[in-house]
């Protein structure tokens, strides 16, 4: 618990600094007035910074008295503030997270499995036609761009669609309309999560397997794996019981380190099926010169690296006992 305390209150600062960094970065290069110039009758400079002045974003107050005045409300309500047409942060930040975390937690666990699993059972036949086989159908993968594999998966999903005779795999959107109640509203959501979550695990695996497979060679034949054969045990059961344990610490610090980025990385898997997660809030709030939805998004980002930073850690513990014994 000292630990992960210490581990915390480092990481806490230096969420601290480089959200405050960011809001200064954002504030210098993104225009809010942008948002108004466009519109039609044209709005003078006062008007805009009349607008603007209640969402703390009027240019003509000083930028240090806008930061504090954000920096107070963070502070004392936890309120991260509006976009420059009065759209609240905190709102937008919960809905968003609570859509991408439904892709990415379940295709972040399926590609893992599937990447590790696969790992073992090529590594321990190594350059036979398995391993031959898979690598080169994850090498294929890998090559192809996300974006390909999305819309392959669209038009596969249609054509099954069409030769059904019905619409069982949904190809768009979050949700279908007119659907009430608890359980069929649960059943649809996971009718629409079939398909992000295929292309977002067909996507992930292959860099789990590839790493996990060239890991598991080096510690295959160690001879730690050597002597827990001679204690009795089948081949398969040291590859998993030793010599996987030893090669999966660098996978879980990836795996760690990895979900931030697919929380606010998920760009183009969101955008193919409508979902309207954290990956496309922030490229909006970049096109629509949002200070504090960019901020919030960098500070949602920076916690969830701390966090992964932290399992990370306690994971490599968990896994290497020359670590937890030092």
């Amino acid at each position: 618990m000292r630990y992960v305390v210490r581990k915390a209150g480092g990481w806490l600062l230096m969420i601290a600094v480089a959200t405050n960094a960011t809001y200064f970065l954002a504030s210098w290069f993104l225009d809010p007035r942008s948002n108004y110039k466009e519109l039609r009758p044209v709005r003078s400079e006062e008007q805009i910074g009349r607008a603007l002045a209640p969402y703390n974003l009027d240019p003509g107050m000083p930028l240090v008295q806008r930061w504090w005045n954000w920096l107070t409300s963070v502070t004392l309500d936890f309120d991260w503030g509006s976009s420059p047409t009065g759209v609240s942060v905190n709102g937008e930040v919960g809905y968003r997270a609570l859509i991408s975390a439904e892709l990415v937690v379940t295709a972040t666990v399926l590609s893992v499995v599937i990447g590790v699993a696969l790992a073992v059972y090529t590594a321990s036949r190594q350059y036979g036609a398995a391993d031959r086989v898979a690598q080169a159908i994850s090498i294929a993968v890998f090559n192809v761009p996300t974006s390909v594999a999305a819309l392959a998966v669209v038009f596969v999903a249609i054509w099954l669609n069409q030769h059904a005779g019905m619409d069982f795999l949904y190809v768009a959107g979050e949700n279908s309309p007119g659907v009430e109640g608890l359980l069929p509203t649960i059943g649809d959501r996971l009718l629409h999560l079939i398909l992000p979550t295929l292309t977002l695990t067909l996507m992930g695996y292959v860099g789990y397997h590839l790493t996990q497979r060239s890991l598991l060679l080096d510690t295959i034949n160690a001879d730690f794996v050597r002597t827990a054969q001679a204690t009795g045990l089948t081949r398969g059961q040291a590859v998993r019981r030793h010599a996987l344990r030893a090669a999966l610490v660098p996978t879980a610090a990836s795996v760690a380190f990895s979900v931030p980025a697919i929380f606010t990385g998920a760009i183009i898997t969101e955008t193919i099926f409508g979902w309207n997660g954290m990956g496309r809030y922030f490229v909006q709030t970049i096109s629509k010169n949002d200070v504090h939805g960019a901020v919030a998004t960098a500070a949602f980002a920076a916690v969830l690296t701390a966090i992964g930073a932290i399992l990370a850690d306690i994971a490599t513990v968990f896994l290497d006992p020359r670590v937890r014994v030092s």
